[in-house]
C-alpha cells in the first residue's frame, strides 16, 4: 500500500497544476475590424432607400455582382465580378504566402484561432446582423448556423488540431518488422473553395480554418448571392492574420461568376464545393483536367423518421427548428417526414397548431420567427413543387400568410406549409426543396421507413426518432447517407470532430473533423529503419541480381513462413530459409553462390553408378532431360578446370528436403574432402560418353585408387563423401 500512495499523491498533484494552469488565461490580443460601411441605414424599411430590382439576362452586368437585402430588397452596393486573369494573379499571390506559412508553428496557427475566437464572441450581434441583411435569415438562425458552428470548429481545432496533423505511426506488418511505418501530413499548397449562400460567415470561416491551421493558404469565392457579407468577413480574418504575423495574400476573398469559379478550380491544388448537384458536376470536369482533388457537398433530401413510441411535443419541436431554421435553406434540412401511422394524426395536428403561430417578416424590422428566401427565382421553385404535389393528390393542411405585412410584402417571402398523403411519384418527395416545407408520410413498420428514406438520389443525413433508442439506432444503420443523428437533428454538424459529408447525389469527400482537416493534406506514407543505423536493409543473397537458382523456393519458403496459417508450417518454412541462406557462399556473385539441385536434377545423372547414391527419381520424361541437361552443364564444368568450384557446389548432402537434395557449401571444403576430383572426372566422362564406362577407364582406375587410399585411414572419418565413395566400391557399380 505505502508502495502506491507516491503515485496517488503524484496524479492528484498533477490534475490540480492542470486544473490552475487552465484558470490563467491566454494572452490573446484584440483586433479592430473597421464596420462603419455596413452599418449604415441598418432599419429594414423601405423609406428613403433605393430598392435594387435584379435585372436578368442581357440586362445583368456582368462586371459587377450587385448585392441587396432579401427581406426588402434594399440595394447594399456591388462587388467587382473577378476575370479569370484576376483570380489567377489571387492564387499566385496566395502561393507565394503559404510557402512562408508553411513553416509556421503549430502556436502561432492557434494564436491566430484564439484571436478570431475571441472577435466573434465579442461582435455576435454584428456578425449576425450582417449575415441577417444578406441573406434574409433571423437573428436567431444566425446565431445557431453562424456563430455556434463556427465557434465549436475553432475550439476543435485549438483542442486536437495539431494532434491529428502530427506524424501518425502505423504497424510495419510482418515482412517488415525491422522497420516504423508513419504517415505524415503536409500542406497541399493553395486550397480552393467556392461556398453557398445560406450560411455566409460559416461558409467562408469553414474552409479557410482548416486550410490555414494545416499550413496551407486558402482563396475562397463566395456565392454571387452573399459577397456583401462574405467581403466584411474577409476583413475580420485579414485583421487576424495581421495580429499573429502572418504573410499577406494568405488568405483571399473572390467574388464573381461562373466563369470567376472556373478560373478558381484550374488554378489551385484542392477545391472544395458547397452547392448544387449540377455546379458540383462541372466543377468535377474542370477539375480533372488539372486533377486535382476535390470536396463536394451537394445538399440533400434528409430523413425525419418517428417510430410511435416517441415522447411527441419534444419530436415536434425538432421537427419544426429542422424544417424552417433559416427558412428551410439548409444543406442537411429535415425534407421528408415520415410519420408511424399510429401517431400520423396527433403529430399533423401539433405541427399545424406550432405553424399556426410562426410568424414571417423581414428579420430586423420586429421579431420574426422565419425570414426571407434568398433568391427570388427560388420561390417560384418551391410553388411549383407545391402545385406539382398538388395535381398529384396531396393536400395542403396549413399554409402561412402575410397578411400582416400589408404593402411591405416582397417577392422572397414564403408561406410555411404542411402537405399531407404525399408519395414518391411527387417532385417535392424527390427533388431538394431548400424552403419551409414539411411533407408528411405515414409508415406501417421499420422496414418500409427504411424502404421509403432509402428512396431518393440524395444521402446527406437523416433523424430517427424512437423510445428504444437501440431500435433507432438499427433504424439508421440502414439508412444510406453520410451522417445520422439519434433521437436529435443535425446534431452530427455540431460535433466538429466527426466528418460531414453524403453520397449519392449529396457529393462524395468529407469535410469537417478529422478526415475534412486531413483532407487539406499531402497524405504523405513514410517507412525507416527501425533500429539504425545497427540494422540496415539488405536483399537476401538468394534474391541479388543475378537471381540464384534456388531464388522462387527461397520465396516459396519466405511467403509460408511470414503469413502461413499453421504455426508449425511457418516455423518449418522459417528453418528452410535460414538454410537456404546460410548455404551462400559470401565471396562469389554468380550461380556458384548458392545451389538446390531438386530431385529431378539430382537423378538427371541418369547412370547406374548413380542408383545407390541418389536413389530419387524423376518423374517424368520432361523431367529427365532437364536433370540431363542440368548436370551435364555441371560435370563440363569440372571437367574445365573448375573442379573445386564445382565441387564446392555440386557436393550432394543426401538429406531429403522439400523434394530435393540441397547442395551445402558450408559443410564441403573441396580441399579437405578426398576423391572428390576424381569422382567428378569419373561421372564427368561417363555422361559424356553415354555412359560407355570403356571410354573411361583412366578416370575409374584413378578413383579406385584414391577409395583404396581411403580405406586405410583411421576409422572414425565421418565424411559424407568417404561413406558414399566406400559404397561405390563395394558394390563396383561399373
Amino acid at each position: 500500500m505505502a508502495f502506491w500512495w507516491p503515485l496517488v499523491v503524484l496524479g492528484v498533484a498533477f490534475a490540480v497544476c492542470r486544473f490552475l494552469f487552465m484558470l490563467i488565461p491566454h494572452n490573446v490580443p484584440s483586433i479592430e475590424v473597421d464596420a462603419s460601411d455596413v452599418l449604415e441605414d441598418r432599419s429594414q424599411t423601405k423609406e428613403n432607400s433605393y430598392i435594387y430590382i435584379p435585372r436578368k439576362g442581357k440586362m445583368a452586368q456582368a462586371d459587377k455582382v450587385q448585392c441587396y437585402e432579401p427581406a426588402t430588397m434594399k440595394y447594399l452596393g456591388f462587388c467587382e465580378a473577378l476575370t479569370p486573369e484576376e483570380v489567377k494573379e489571387h492564387v499566385a499571390q496566395a502561393r507565394d504566402a503559404q510557402k512562408i506559412w508553411a513553416s509556421s508553428s503549430f502556436r502561432q496557427r492557434r494564436q491566430f484561432l484564439r484571436i478570431l475566437l475571441k472577435y466573434i464572441i465579442e461582435h455576435q450581434e454584428l456578425i449576425c446582423e450582417i449575415s441577417s441583411r444578406d441573406t434574409g435569415k433571423t437573428m436567431v438562425d444566425a446565431s445557431l448556423g453562424e456563430i455556434m458552428t463556427t465557434c465549436e470548429k475553432i475550439t476543435w481545432l485549438l483542442s486536437e488540431g495539431e494532434k491529428w496533423l502530427k506524424p501518425e505511426y502505423r504497424s510495419s506488418g510482418r515482412s517488415m518488422l525491422h522497420k516504423r511505418a508513419k504517415v505524415e501530413f503536409h500542406p497541399l499548397g493553395v486550397i480552393g473553395a467556392i461556398v453557398s449562400w445560406n450560411y455566409p460567415f460559416h461558409n467562408v470561416f469553414n474552409p479557410m480554418l482548416a486550410a490555414v491551421f494545416s499550413g496551407n493558404a486558402a482563396v475562397i469565392k463566395v456565392s454571387e448571392h452573399a459577397s456583401w457579407s462574405g467581403c466584411f468577413y474577409f476583413r475580420i480574418i485579414q485583421a487576424a492574420l495581421a495580429a499573429v504575423g502572418a504573410p499577406d495574400n494568405l488568405v483571399h476573398i473572390i467574388t464573381g461568376y461562373a466563369e470567376t469559379g472556373q478560373a478558381l478550380v484550374s488554378s489551385v491544388d484542392k477545391i472544395i464545393f458547397v452547392g448544387s448537384p449540377g455546379v458540383g458536376k462541372m466543377i468535377m470536369q474542370k477539375a480533372s483536367e488539372t486533377l486535382i482533388p476535390v470536396t463536394l457537398e451537394l445538399g440533400g433530401k434528409d430523413a425525419f423518421i418517428v417510430c410511435e413510441d416517441v415522447d411527441l411535443a419534444t419530436v415536434v419541436q425538432v421537427a419544426m427548428r429542422g424544417a424552417l431554421q433559416s427558412s428551410g435553406q439548409n444543406c442537411a434540412g429535415a425534407e421528408r417526414f415520415y410519420v408511424h401511422k399510429d401517431i400520423f394524426t396527433a403529430f399533423v395536428a401539433q405541427i399545424v397548431k406550432l405553424m399556426k403561430s410562426i410568424s414571417v417578416g423581414p428579420p430586423l424590422a420586429g421579431r420574426y420567427d422565419m425570414g426571407a428566401i434568398c433568391m427570388q427565382e427560388h420561390s417560384e421553385k418551391l410553388q411549383n413543387l407545391v402545385n406539382d404535389a398538388q395535381d398529384k393528390g396531396a393536400e395542403i393542411v396549413f399554409r402561412g400568410s402575410f397578411d400582416h405585412l400589408g404593402g411591405d410584402i416582397v417577392d422572397q417571402f414564403f408561406p410555411p406549409t404542411v402537405i399531407v398523403k404525399v408519395d414518391h411519384t411527387m417532385k417535392l418527395m424527390q427533388e431538394e426543396a431548400f424552403g419551409p416545407i414539411i411533407p408528411i408520410m405515414k409508415f406501417s413498420s421499420d422496414e418500409e421507413a427504411i424502404k421509403l428514406a432509402n428512396d431518393s438520389k440524395y444521402g446527406l443525413g437523416c433523424a430517427v426518432f424512437s423510445g428504444n433508442q437501440k431500435r433507432a439506432i438499427a433504424i439508421a444503420s440502414q439508412l444510406h447517407c453520410g451522417v445520422a443523428a439519434i433521437n436529435d437533428f443535425a446534431s452530427t454538424y455540431m460535433c466538429q470532430s466527426l466528418p460531414f459529408g453524403g453520397v449519392k447525389h449529396s457529393g462524395f469527400g468529407r469535410f469537417a473533423g478529422v478526415e475534412g482537416l486531413r483532407a487539406c493534406c499531402l497524405v504523405k506514407s513514410v517507412v525507416v529503419d527501425r533500429w539504425w543505423p545497427f540494422i540496415k536493409t539488405v536483399i537476401p543473397k538468394p534474391i541479388q541480381y543475378p537471381v540464384a537458382e534456388n531464388a522462387f523456393v527461397f520465396q516459396e519458403s519466405l511467403v509460408e513462413a511470414l503469413y502461413g496459417l499453421n504455426v508449425w508450417d511457418r516455423l518449418r518454412s522459417l528453418i528452410n530459409v535460414v538454410k537456404i541462406i546460410s548455404e551462400q557462399n559470401p565471396k562469389s556473385s554468380n550461380r556458384n553462390q548458392r545451389q538446390m539441385i531438386n530431385t529431378t536434377a539430382a537423378c538427371s545423372l541418369v547412370l547406374p553408378s548413380l542408383k545407390n547414391l541418389v536413389p530419387l527419381r524423376p518423374k517424368s520424361s520432361c523431367q529427365k532431360r532437364a536433370c540431363r541437361r542440368e548436370a551435364t552443364n555441371l560435370l563440363l564444368e569440372c571437367l574445365n578446370s573448375k573442379v573445386e568450384t564445382a565441387g564446392k557446389r555440386l557436393k550432394l548432402d543426401m538429406g531429403r528436403k522439400a523434394g530435393g537434395l540441397y547442395v551445402n557449401p558450408k559443410k564441403f571444403r573441396a580441399a579437405g574432402k578426398p576423391c572428390m576430383k576424381e569422382m567428378l572426372s569419373f561421372l564427368g566422362c561417363l555422361s559424356l560418353n553415354k555412359n560407355n564406362d570403356d571410354k573411361c577407364v583412366r578416370q575409374k582406375d584413378m578413383l579406385l585408387a584414391c577409395v583404396d587410399a581411403q580405406k586405410n585411414k583411421p576409422k572414425g572419418h565421418k565424411s559424407t563423401i568417404n561413406y558414399h565413395l566406400q559404397r561405390l566400391s563395394r558394390e563396383k557399380f561399373w
